[in-house]
């Protein structure tokens, strides 16, 4: 009896040792999948991503593309670029492997190998070539021609080196490049159907252009020959939910996983959720209320300063955007290179601004149209402006469309005001001034003031010349205040970036650009 009974005692422990390690096996397991690097990313591969937005995108072709929220959709997605901004904006390798300044008009950039297109075109230096004569093309008609008019001359020394001819030194080059204006495009593409690109778009990216449903969404797959590291993503779907409730309702319940449009009123509701995360972070951009100087109402500068008097800046910081942002002095960016804390904006004033409409031949007021797009904040800013100007006796009348139609409108220069911003794309002082305020820019590339002065155009001019970063800053401070003096624009607040997201998406940011960045993004 006393060997059987240890025989029993035997079997029993070395069954509940094997029940322990079956366990033990389960829990790290379990453990793995949420914590260790190898089960995380096993279990959370694959997965549709849905990204909730205002609205549609305009185009899909880069060299026509004049919206950043157009641009979000295939810029580092489906296009690549020779080099790209990392997180602090600072310029790295991408489809050039390294380049080189040979002197100050001549650039040479190594390309990388074995990297195709999504019809199959292999990228070489041919299709640097193609892309960029083709945005320099007059005949192209793209209205980003000027922000890369420098480049005189694409010359391919062999299969993957090409160097770049320049009419005159341009001290940003490497920033342009790195814009979704430097989108490196199929030539096969170009060749047979160029107008198509504006509805599918073929680059190099990590996501292939699926499909388009006007004013619903549009589908990006994952491209699985993608030459770089594999993203974790099967598919991004960007589904046009105008409404900001819907959009942060389908957040909520996890029926869509990101907004990267955010209501300014919600910000303690997504803060205290379960289910939310907020991301936040500075932008390089600028929002204001701009003038077309041009305009039979506010061509007299005197308009101009008496409405910017009557601003209350701070009111709209506070009250509209609920101090997302801060203060701006001016339409450039404090993170932006050649930001200057000198220039100052005109205070609020009440009595100067009805001495300057009195002068202007205004005494018993005037009215004037006021343009913006359906954007919940700048409605409210709209409201906000319209009661502020009625203290001095300007009637204003809001006129709201959608993003797409608002952008057509302010194209043509049918407007007199106008809000709007100027979500700069490279860090770069000459991507804020000659796109905003040189001749050249007038309508689609920018210049939305249709501001025209000959001092401001030839400081431009000189300062995207100029090497020496330091009398760059001093070129552009000076610029600037010609600009303030003239009273071109009411400058309200630095942007912030926000995106709001499922508690299940990890990896997700936003660049300065405003750009959402999808390489490293997984879904639990």
């Amino acid at each position: 009896m006393g060997k059987n009974r240890m025989l029993r005692s035997l079997i029993m422990f070395f069954v509940f040792a094997f029940m322990v390690s079956v366990m033990g096996a389960c829990s790290t397991s379990s453990n793995s999948s949420n914590g260790s690097e190898n089960g995380a990313r096993s279990e959370e591969k694959g997965g549709s991503l849905i990204i909730a937005r205002l609205s549609d995108a305009t185009r899909l072709d880069p060299h026509f593309i004049t919206d950043i929220p157009s641009a979000n959709i295939i810029y580092q997605k489906v296009y690549e670029t020779l080099v790209v901004p990392n997180q602090d904006m600072e310029i790295e390798p991408l489809l050039a492997t390294e380049w080189k300044q040979l002197d100050e008009i001549t650039w040479e950039f190594s390309l990388k190998e074995g990297v195709k297109f999504h019809d199959g075109t292999p990228f070489n230096a041919e299709a640097v070539k193609v892309t960029f004569e083709r945005v320099l093309d007059p005949e192209t008609g793209s209205p980003q021609r000027e922000k890369l008019s420098m480049i005189k001359e694409i010359e391919v020394l062999d299969e993957y080196t090409v160097r770049m001819h320049l009419d005159y030194p341009y001290a940003p080059l490497l920033s342009i490049l790195a814009s979704n204006e430097g989108s490196i495009i199929s030539p096969k593409a170009i060749k047979e159907n160029e107008e198509s690109l504006s509805q599918h778009p073929v680059g190099t990216g990590p996501f292939i252009f699926e499909s388009w449903n006007t004013g619903q969404d549009i589908t990006l797959i994952k491209n699985p020959s993608y030459w770089g590291q594999e993203p974790n993503l099967e598919e991004v779907i960007f589904k046009v939910v105008p409404e900001d409730a819907t959009r942060l309702a389908l957040i909520e319940t996890g029926e869509a996983h990101v907004s990267d449009q955010v209501p300014v009123t919600e910000l303690d509701r997504i803060e205290n959720s379960n289910s939310m995360s907020l991301y936040r972070t500075e932008g390089l951009g600028v929002e204001y209320i701009g003038f077309n100087v041009e305009s039979k109402v506010v061509n007299d500068v005197r308009v101009r300063k008496a409405i910017s008097h009557a601003i209350e800046r701070e009111a709209i910081l506070k009250g509209v955007y609920n101090k997302v942002g801060t203060l701006a002095n001016s339409a450039m960016s404090p993170k932006v290179f050649g930001y200057s804390e000198n220039i100052k904006a005109y205070e609020y004033d009440i009595n100067k601004a009805k001495k300057f409409l009195k002068e202007a031949g205004y005494k018993d007021g005037l009215s004037l149209n006021l343009l913006t797009s359906d954007r919940k904040e700048r409605i409210n800013m709209a409201e906000v402006i319209q009661s502020q100007l009625k203290g001095i006796g300007v009637d204003v009348s809001i006129q709201v469309l959608e993003y797409g139609a608002y952008l057509e409108m302010i194209d043509k220069g049918d407007h007199d005001l106008f809000i709007g911003g100027w979500g700069n794309a490279t860090g770069d002082g000459d991507y804020n001034q000659y796109n905003l305020f040189h001749t050249a820019s007038q309508g689609p590339p920018g210049n939305h003031f249709y501001y025209s002065n000959e001092e401001v155009d030839n400081i431009i001019e000189k300062a995207r010349e100029e090497m020496d970063q330091e009398k760059r800053k001093v070129l552009y401070e000076k610029a600037m205040q010609i600009q303030m003096d003239d009273a071109v624009y009411v400058p309200i607040r630095n942007y912030e970036h926000l995106a709001v997201y499922t508690k299940g998406v990890e990896g997700i940011w936003l660049n300065a650009s405003n750009y959402i960045m999808l390489n490293d993004v997984t879904i639990k």
